[in-house]
């Protein structure tokens, strides 16, 4: 426990403490957010809030791991690794995208098709690593199965596995990316399921089939280290959440929740989540379907079915006040949390 209570102090204070100077950096660069002339009019008084502040919170997040396993002496893992690698290298093509809209002072930053190479180039490293560098007992960082509260079915094989693995990183990056559309509706559930991770990270290792082949243990290489990069991000987040709660002081643009979409998958494929993260991540999911039902019904019937999508967007036209959906999107988000970890407990449950 104490690595993990280490990696979230020392990335919330960093953060707490870096996000204003960052604030102040970006400020005189003019490095400002564009707004979208189609997007909700209320909208267009922030245009200038400085942006890129995922920035801030992926280094936090980084150095409070690090510290964490300096204080403890313990040496990092592979999984821990390929969880940070992912997030800082989705958070990079992110960077890529917020820079290139700050400095031509447009909207649209990277092209699809570039900003998919590099979602893309990142996945593959990751999802071809975390199939290699097995442990002491023959136990990779994940496994050519699909999972839900553990590994289960057949082996799908390494080349489909790691085609899935993109998709789930494409998936949850972009649906992430879609629900930072108000201040803080991001950075809320996000942390709430980081913290849900710290929790599943510390019951695998309890129950790890390392330390006792009994029966609904865990075959996770490093559930600790797991709960301990779960920790470093979730203190990143609410120290940057601090500062992008409604009114924002700072947005964290495409670097942060690209990043933040990577480090929730990752946690997921490592700790065999996969379809639980669904669950956790009700809200994100949710508001990624607006956006798919809003397109296909449009291109089908001509008709919206939403004012506008997102789905907060639609609320927003709706007269809703934007600190009013964003409250009640984060009780929405704590109750799909909820539920996920009812279910991850719900196989220890006693039976009559």
């Amino acid at each position: 426990m104490t690595n993990i209570i280490i990696a979230a102090g020392i990335a919330l204070i960093f953060v707490g403490v870096g996000t204003p100077v960052w604030i102040r950096i970006v400020n005189r660069l003019g490095y400002g957010q564009m707004i979208r002339d189609e997007g909700p009019e209320a909208h267009l008084n922030k245009r200038g809030t400085p942006t890129m502040g995922g920035t801030v919170f992926i280094v936090g997040s980084l150095v409070g791991y690090a510290a964490a396993h300096l204080f403890t002496g313990e040496v990092p893992t592979i999984s821990g690794i390929l969880v940070l690698f992912l997030m800082t290298g989705l958070g990079l093509v992110g960077f890529v995208d917020d820079y290139i809209k700050v400095f031509k002072q447009r909207s649209l930053g990277l092209r699809s098709g570039a900003k998919m190479i590099g979602i893309v180039l990142v996945g593959v490293v990751f999802a071809v690593g975390s199939l290699n560098f097995p442990n002491g007992y023959d136990v990779t960082p994940a496994d050519p199965h699909l999972s839900f509260l553990r590994d289960f079915g057949p082996s799908i094989g390494p080349y489909l596995f790691v085609v899935w693995a993109l998709l789930l990183i494409a998936a949850m990056s972009n649906g992430v990316n879609l629900t930072d559309g108000l201040d803080g509706l991001a950075a809320g559930p996000a942390g709430m399921v980081l913290a849900a991770y710290v929790i599943i990270g510390n019951w695998q290792l309890r129950n790890s089939c390392a330390a006792a082949l009994a029966p609904n243990c865990y075959s996770v290489r490093d559930p600790l280290d797991l709960a301990v990069v779960a920790a470093a991000v979730l203190g990143g987040v609410f120290g940057f959440l601090w500062w992008n709660a409604p009114p924002a002081k700072i947005f964290m643009g495409d670097t942060g929740s690209l990043a933040l979409g990577g480090v929730l998958v990752g946690l997921a494929i490592l700790t065999r989540t996969q379809f639980l993260l669904a669950i956790l991540c009700g809200l994100i999911v949710m508001i990624t379907l607006s956006v798919i039902i809003q397109v296909g019904g449009f291109k089908m019937t001509g008709k919206r079915v939403f004012k506008m999508a997102p789905l907060q967007h639609h609320f927003e036209l709706s007269g809703w006040a934007e600190t009013t959906i964003v409250v009640r999107f984060w009780l929405m988000s704590a109750l799909f949390v909820a539920i996920g970890i009812g279910l991850f407990y719900l196989e220890w449950m006693p039976k009559k």
